[in-house]
């Protein structure tokens, strides 16, 4: 499927690479192809609601500034990957993969079976790709100092900070990019995406906001211990994330700021919080997760839902407004997509979307590629920890780029 959707200039891809994790709908889902879009360069956000049809599918991504912008802040930083802050678009094809049976939405369905099946899967030989840090290791140090002195004067409770790793001048295939991450760290939140000239490599475990029917769901991340091959050192890294009390006041704090989002949009009292510290295990790294839930009010749009939620508190911190603040003024680079979502709302006005972490950004057009990681600042973090998990999270997107495993 992925030789047949990359010959369109516009495509999203949507794997959950069999993870099941609740709530779950589809293994695969994708679109291909533009009939309409919805962009920034010419659009409110707040006119998505009309350009969501009942009865169609749409797809697309938000990213941060976006979100930035709605809480005041405008930053002058550029995103260099150059993703429109916002798109969406109603695909001419759609493929829904579950329980092993693919249903083909297409005005010409048979004809795109037998193209797909037709499809010969090639590799490209992969060459390592040299990354640069934006930062340097010390200048990362003296900012994660700058940002605890926020914390220490009371200017915020939580600061998700983050830095860019990335190559100029690079001839990459998206693709090859994207199968070799999906084959080294399958995750349940992962896409392929591509407008135009600029492309989404992602491998996110992280959901950002479930709709079903009346039924809104949250699920925020925070809290990372590394995988080990040894079963005995691997169950010992999972019982210290479960037990880490930096882990738990991070993780405690967004879920707070998550209630407070969706109560926003949700009925009086019906905001609650399902699970609290679950620690989910994923080929690299376990990740401690909350899942906060909410029924919706009568006449809640689409637009009203992001606008009350995004950017997600999982890549922000507390308060959300001042956070945001501080953010603009320490990260060197616009997060761009990076930090956003991209997902998809069904012909019934459901949807579900991810949180863009470990991603990878290509624009074809000037060769620029870049990926992004953070981690949750709070008063009990010591910036080396902090560097350290940073690396820790970018390991799979290093191995793919230095490792020659485009295949």
């Amino acid at each position: 499927m992925l030789s047949w959707i990359k010959q369109f200039n516009i495509f999203c891809f949507l794997d959950s690479h069999h993870y099941e994790l609740p709530p779950h709908r589809f293994n695969m889902v994708a679109g291909a192809g533009a009939s309409a879009s919805f962009t920034s360069l010419a659009q409110d956000f707040s006119a998505i609601d009309e350009f969501i049809q009942p009865g169609k599918w749409t797809f697309g991504h938000i990213s941060y500034e976006q979100g930035a912008a709605w809480h005041g802040v405008n930053t002058i930083k550029k995103d260099p990957v150059a993703f429109p802050p916002f798109f969406f678009f109603r695909p001419e094809h759609v493929l829904v993969l579950e329980n092993g049976v693919l249903l083909v939405e297409s005005a010409e369905p048979d004809k795109i079976y037998e193209e797909i099946l037709a499809m010969e899967s090639t590799a490209t030989p992969g060459s390592s790709i040299p990354m640069e840090p934006r930062l340097s290791h010390d200048a990362y140090l003296e900012r994660i100092a700058a940002i605890k002195a926020h914390i220490l004067r009371g200017d915020a409770y939580e600061v998700n900070f983050c830095q860019e790793f990335f190559a100029e001048d690079v001839e990459a295939d998206p693709a090859e990019l994207y199968k070799a991450l999906s084959q080294l760290s399958p995750n349940p939140f992962s896409g392929f995406y591509r407008v135009n000239d600029q492309y989404l490599v992602c491998a996110s475990p992280e959901r950002f906001l479930f709709r079903e029917g009346e039924t809104l769901i949250s699920q925020p991340m925070k809290g990372t211990s590394k995988r080990w091959d040894d079963p005995s050192a691997d169950e010992a890294s999972r019982k210290e994330l479960f037990e880490s009390a930096k882990d738990r006041s991070e993780n405690v704090m967004v879920v707070d700021l998550v209630r407070n989002d969706l109560s926003r949009v949700c009925r009086a009292g019906s905001v609650e919080v399902e699970e609290l510290f679950g620690i989910y295990s994923f080929p690299n790294v376990h990740q401690m997760v909350s899942t906060v839930k909410g029924r919706l009010e009568t006449n809640v749009y689409f637009s009203h839902i992001i606008k009350a939620s995004f950017p997600m508190g999982s890549m922000t911190g507390a308060p959300k407004k001042r956070v945001i603040e501080i953010i603009d003024r320490y990260e060197p680079v616009a997060r761009g997509i990076f930090s956003g979502s991209i997902g998809y709302i069904d012909p019934q006005g459901n949807f579900d979307l991810n949180v863009v972490i470990r991603s990878m950004m290509y624009n074809a057009a000037t060769g620029y590629l870049s990926y992004q990681v953070g981690s949750g600042i709070t008063f009990y973090s010591q910036p080396e920890k902090e560097w350290e998990e940073c690396l820790l999270k970018g390991m799979a997107i290093k191995k793919v780029l230095t490792g020659g495993q485009h295949s």
